[in-house]
């Protein structure tokens, strides 16, 4: 008979080890410092996403526009919508368009022949030396204002100093818009329309230099948009188109230098 080799009696068991019992007193604590620390890290990184956000927000929003308005393409194109943009806003009492206005490359037209003009000459006052200024079509524009009565003057309506103001304000207009959008222009010259019996001797030379600071802020802080009749320019706009203006109104001649060249000859009304 085989033998039994489990034995007759069941070996005991060993008592199982079980895992010591820890206080809750002890655990407790250290779960309450590791969820504070990690609702702080948390919440610091939810404060530098939204940071970021908002700093990514603007960056990339833009400022506010310009203008309302602005010309397509550049060059002496732009010049032309820009004085017809603006031309049609400026308005008599009576209704009629103050002036119209003629954009183009400085130039004089002596026996219906075009002579570009190669240089302005700004005479010096009060002992100071002549300002020379080389222009030519790609860093000028020269704007006439022509009133449609004899040689440009307004057909329309009485000369007065309010209606003087006006036609500097659009001058003004004109010259903010240009140096905006035209790229490369350094300079705009202006032909005011004469008074009724006269011929045309004044005209506004501004250089963007002038109006640096206008062109940084948005043009209806310069300029209200709404084009206000001769008398009605309230006294902000009139210190304003004064500051830029006023010093710029030259009777204008023309001159030739010895090999042909066109000057256009700038004299300041005060001496």
């Amino acid at each position: 008979m085989a033998a039994d080799v489990t034995g007759s009696e069941a070996t005991p068991l060993l008592p199982a080890h079980e895992p010591p019992v820890v206080p809750q007193a002890l655990v407790r604590p250290h779960r309450k410092r590791f969820f504070v620390i990690y609702a702080l890290l948390a919440a610091a990184l939810g404060v530098g996403i939204a940071g970021t956000a908002v700093f990514a927000g603007r960056s990339i929003s833009p400022g506010p526009t310009w203008s309302s308005w602005k010309p397509s393409g550049g060059g002496q194109g732009a010049a032309k919508q820009i004085a017809a943009h603006v031309s049609k806003a400026y308005r008599l009492p009576s209704g009629k368009q103050l002036v119209d206005v003629i954009a183009k490359a400085p130039s004089v037209s002596p026996a219906n022949q075009q002579i570009p003009i190669h240089y302005v000459l700004v005479r010096g006052t009060k002992g100071a030396e002549d300002k020379i200024v080389p222009v030519s079509s790609t860093d000028s524009v020269m704007y006439s204002l022509c009133g449609l009565g004899t040689s440009c003057s307004i057909a329309a309506g009485k000369p007065s100093v309010e209606r003087g103001t006006l036609v500097r304000r659009q001058i003004l207009e004109l010259a903010l818009y240009t140096f905006k959008y035209v790229d490369g222009m350094k300079s705009v010259i202006a032909f005011m329309p004469p008074t009724p019996g006269s011929q045309p001797q004044y005209v506004v030379y501004i250089e963007k230099s002038d109006v640096e600071a206008n062109l940084k802020t948005p043009l209806l802080q310069t300029l209200n948009p709404k084009v206000p009749l001769p008398s009605a320019i309230n006294r902000r706009e009139q210190q304003t188109i004064d500051a830029v203006t006023e010093a710029r109104v030259y009777k204008f001649s023309l001159s030739q230098a010895q090999q042909g060249d066109a000057i256009l000859v700038l004299d300041p009304l005060t001496a």
